[in-house]
């Protein structure tokens, strides 16, 4: 009862993130559409949902235990977590990398180049908190999943 309870408190949050991401999304790719689509655009556009729709699922699969610093409120090794220690960096690159490819600036590569870098530290941070906290439960959760 009590994970539901804070579930539904983070639920408003992760809402309104997932509106202002779209929205910044979609009016990205509106404003830099290009009248024929490329077919590295296509992907780019491909990546783009997939990578913003799994994004979306991992944070709500989260649930109370996203936060912005490393803490280790509880193990989450289930859904999308079962396989992918850090879906939320892996799909927040893919839609990254999938809204440069469809704007076509590449100079925007070079914020892919700077945050992915970043995503496989902080991913390291989190990993040593958890480890901490948990100890076996976690070694064995991280062998038998990737990233």
């Amino acid at each position: 009862m009590l994970l539901y309870s804070l579930a539904v408190k983070q639920f408003p949050v992760n809402i309104l993130l997932t509106i202002v991401v779209a929205a910044a999304a979609f009016f990205t790719v509106r404003l830099y559409a290009p009248e024929l689509w490329a077919p590295q655009q296509i992907l780019g556009l491909i990546l783009l949902i997939l990578g913003f729709v799994f994004w979306t699922v991992a944070r709500f699969q989260l649930g109370s235990s996203l936060t912005v610093t490393a803490q280790a409120r509880r193990l989450v090794n289930t859904g999308i977590y079962s396989k992918i220690r850090n879906p939320i960096y892996v799909f927040g690159s893919c839609f990254l990398a999938g809204l440069i490819l469809v704007i076509a600036k590449p100079i925007w590569l070079l914020v892919f180049v700077i945050i992915v870098p970043l995503q496989i530290w902080r991913a390291g941070k989190e990993a040593k908190v958890l480890e901490a906290s948990f100890g076996d439960e976690y070694r064995k959760y991280r062998a038998g999943t990737w990233f």
